[in-house]
């Protein structure tokens, strides 16, 4: 049985360092839980991580064993606001950031097998907190501009200062949507400035609908 790995068979998964590059997201489908407050300090955030791969993990063996897929459970995906977007690109106010914790679901799974997996884990002694938070949802960005981001988290304000005030307006760009980030690295297991990560802005053209 071939392992599909999603990040590496999409394209919208790729990116350089160092260049902006325009892509066309198809809708994709997550598993997703919200929150508030600093990924680094919230129980609310841990509490989501600790809800969404249970259920990424159960949901892929299920493929294995119903449908006779097998995969990489996918990256670690996040979208991520604040209502005074100074807070998040160049304030770096943790404590007022929104975000959406997410994981890919591959299109070949049914909604239908996400709920059994969710079943499975919801009756485990050790159940996970926010499973009641968790939701399956579809997201569709298209046109987004995005690069690779090496280093900590909090080095990406220039790079998207760059993005957003630059290359963006430069190619009659405009941004809408959520910032989204894709982390390619475990940051519990590679150092700050080694952390690898895809940063995506969905945009439209100046003056154009929005359609996100």
């Amino acid at each position: 049985m071939t392992k599909v790995d999603l990040k590496k068979a999409l394209d919208g998964y790729r990116a350089k360092r160092g260049e902006f590059r325009i892509v066309e997201m198809p809708e994709m489908r997550y598993l997703m839980v919200d929150g508030q407050g600093d990924p680094n300090t919230s129980p609310a955030y841990t509490a989501a991580l600790q809800t969404l791969y249970p259920v990424a993990y159960t949901l892929k063996v299920a493929s294995v064993r119903e449908l006779g897929w097998d995969y990489v459970v996918p990256p670690l995906e996040g979208l991520w606001w604040a209502d005074d977007v100074t807070a998040f690109t160049s304030a770096r106010d943790k404590s007022r950031w929104h975000w959406t914790m997410m994981l890919m679901v591959p299109d070949w799974v049914p909604p239908e097998l996400v709920d059994a997996a969710v079943t499975k884990v919801a009756a485990k002694k050790d159940a996970p907190a926010r499973l009641h938070d968790l939701r399956l949802e579809a997201l569709t960005e298209g046109l987004c501009v995005q690069t690779l981001h090496v280093g900590s988290f909090d080095d990406e304000a220039p790079v998207l200062a760059e993005m957003h005030d630059q290359f963006i307006p430069n190619e009659g760009l405009e941004l809408t949507g959520t910032h989204h980030e894709v982390y390619f690295s475990d940051f519990r297991r590679v150092a700050p400035e080694k952390l690898r990560t895809l940063l995506r802005q969905p945009v439209r053209p100046v003056g154009g609908e929005d359609h996100s």
